[in-house]
């Protein structure tokens, strides 16, 4: 499983930073999603932050936090800290051991930390107030410096006993090595985050996730009490007025797991309120610990009943909901005996739509002014729109007010997000990731194009409003922003200059589509040559073909020509559709509303074969300008 990556990329910012200061630039990963696990543990690229998909690679030798060599190196880390956790209380009060055989297994464990701090002068962050990932290995290796976990970190690797040994030929420095050695507790932080992880991750029970947490830290408070309890026995002058000498008074020289087994009785006993009185505080200071550590367990007992109340009654809303609803979607799929690829799409579907909501944070932005949301969709999305080729050279202010309205979406792998011959309604720009132009033909795939960052998909359809001919389908996670038929067309439609640009554009795509894919939507071909004539009759009234050839009668041949639509009649194919009636004709037809009257009267004779010279609308007012027409308007021809 590839994961999706981010980071940081420099430019210079002439006439305003000198020097080595540097804006950010945003980025995504190229990579593919092949599971469901991705999904859920990907690091997701922010809305509208790339426009290409030439991605460079993290720096040389840089590692990304993600990475799954990396991922698997911290879970092994996990497993020497819960080895560290139940060995510095030990450590502490059993100074048998301080020598003994845990001594070189402390060492080799040790070792493996003092690689990891090694290895986090290599390690990308993510930048908490930007949520991009820095790379740059100067700044990395700033920023564990000057933290408080760099000090920690060596602090609770370093064997402070044996370089007492070594500097001093003494063999015991006494029990502040053994609260040294407590130091090592600091690593318990990675098991929290491990287990913040775990608790994400839909491919582990929520509910004994978080089980397993309030345990380990139950177990962790028991084993830490009852091995400083022991310490304060042994340390104790008077060792018969201890909690343990009064019942066994040769307890120092018996076997260390006696003195441990006692140990935990007492602490479980103590924790659990149960105190059966067998085991008591004999001295002041044995008093004044269980005084600490009974006002302890109240807080801890009320963390334990509090958590598992939230587990068992209320738990995460969110996260149960989302675990809930893919429930019932894998039963659905049971049920119904859907095919296995069917079911994946399904769940991946409804895992990102639950973890897109905290980058879309339509709630939050659905409270805000409409300019501050206006300014930032222009933010997001404005760079995109204008590398797509449809939106080359049109007016910025156009460009601000399509941005203003877009919808951003998410799509996992192997999603069809247009299906061939269904309504238009929308089309995409995509944003990053890669998707798969296919059509059917009988009844099999064919691959016909492969589209990447800044291109679009289901415009074609759109415009002609015709059946989508295409299906379009995700490679990999895709991020795209969604323009309505009816948006576009409210925005475009006041500027015929904008969308004479939009039409040329859109015809200089056509051109150079591949002829596979021209063979897929036939009537572009001729709306192609007529295109040519078009440029063919416009050049030579500018002079720069000779005129066209007489007919029989000496006129000229144009009669083709003048009823070829201009640019200005494609453009307004981008703003209304009515349907047009002959003479004396009940049914209709939908065609886009020319430019001009003389254009609409061209091609009403075109359709029905008869000339015409006066329309009307359906109540029967006459026609004088195209102006006043809307939308599904119905037209009749005299």
């Amino acid at each position: 499983m590839t994961q999706l990556e981010a980071r940081y990329l420099q430019k210079d910012m002439a006439g305003e930073v000198r020097g080595n200061q540097s804006f950010l630039v945003r980025r995504a990963s190229s990579g593919e999603i092949r599971n469901l696990a991705a999904v859920s543990s990907s690091l997701l690229p922010t809305f509208g932050t790339a426009i290409d998909d030439t991605y460079p690679h993290l720096k040389k030798y840089i590692i990304a936090p993600y990475d799954r060599r990396y991922r698997w190196w911290q879970v092994f880390l996990v497993v020497l800290v819960i080895y560290s956790a139940w060995a510095s209380p030990f450590e502490l009060a059993f100074k048998k051991v301080d020598f003994g055989p845990l001594l070189v297994i402390d060492l080799i464990v040790d070792s493996f930390f003092a690689i990891d701090i090694i290895i986090s002068f290599f390690v990308a962050y993510l930048d908490s107030s930007t949520f991009l990932l820095v790379d740059d290995p100067k700044k990395i290796a700033i920023r564990y410096l000057t933290r408080p976990w760099f000090v920690m970190d060596v602090a609770s690797t370093l064997p402070f006993q044996i370089i007492y040994r070594i500097l001093t030929g003494k063999a015991n420095g006494g029990s502040i090595f053994g609260f040294i050695n407590l130091l090592r507790l600091w690593r318990l932080r990675r098991v929290s985050n491990l287990f913040s992880r775990l608790e994400k991750d839909i491919r582990f029970s929520y509910f004994w996730t978080r089980y397993l947490k309030l345990i380990s830290v139950t177990l962790f408070a028991v084993h830490s009490a009852g091995c400083l309890y022991y310490w304060m026995a042994v340390n104790y002058k008077i060792k018969k007025k201890t909690w343990i000498g009064s019942q066994i008074s040769d307890f120092e020289d018996r076997s260390i797991w006696l003195g441990y087994t006692y140990a935990m009785y007492w602490s479980i006993t103590t924790l659990t309120t149960v105190g059966y009185g067998d085991l008591h505080a004999e001295n002041t200071g044995e008093k004044l610990f269980n005084i600490f550590f009974m006002l302890f367990n109240i807080g801890l007992t009320s963390y334990l009943i509090g958590n598992m109340t939230n587990l068992i009654v209320h738990g995460s809303t969110r996260t149960f909901i989302m675990r809930d609803t893919i429930h019932e979607v894998s039963r659905y799929a049971s049920k119904n005996r859907l095919p296995e690829s069917m079911r994946e799409q399904m769940m991946a579907h409804l895992q990102l739509k639950f973890k897109t909501v905290e980058l879309q944070q339509e709630q939050v932005l659905a409270d805000l002014p409409k300019a501050i949301r206006s300014s930032i969709a222009q933010h997001l999305f404005q760079r995109t729109v204008e590398s797509a080729y449809l939106f080359r050279g049109v007016s910025h202010d156009s460009i601000i007010q399509l941005v203003s309205d877009m919808k951003a979406e998410y799509f996992p792998p192997k999603v069809d997000i247009i299906l061939q011959n269904e309504i238009p309604t929308d089309f995409y720009i995509i944003v990053s990731g890669s998707l798969d132009v296919i059509t059917y033909r009988n009844g099999t795939e064919k691959f016909l194009s492969k589209l990447g960052a800044a291109d679009m998909a289901g415009e074609i359809g759109v415009i002609f409003n015709i059946p989508q001919p295409f299906t379009v389908r995700t490679k990999r996670l895709s991020q795209v922003v969604r323009i309505s038929h009816r948006h576009f067309t409210q925005i475009v439609q006041p500027c015929i200059s904008d969308g004479q640009i939009i039409v040329s554009n859109f015809v200089q795509f056509l051109k150079g589509l591949k002829e596979e894919t021209l063979e897929e939507i036939p009537f572009v071909a001729e709306l192609l040559d007529d295109t040519n004539n078009m440029d063919f009759r416009q050049a030579g009234e500018a002079g720069e073909h000779e005129p066209t050839n007489l007919n029989s009668n000496g006129d000229a041949q144009t009669e083709g020509l003048a009823r070829t639509p201009s640019p200005a009649s494609y453009s307004s194919s981008l703003h209304k559709r009515v349907i047009i009636h002959g003479q004396g004709q009940s049914s209709g037809k939908l065609v886009h509303l020319p430019a001009s009257f003389g254009d609409l009267l061209n091609l009403a004779e075109t359709m029905f074969g008869k000339p015409a010279t006066k329309i009307f609308t359906a109540d029967g007012a006459e026609v004088e300008e195209l102006e006043t027409l809307r939308d599904d308007d119905h037209l009749f021809f005299h």
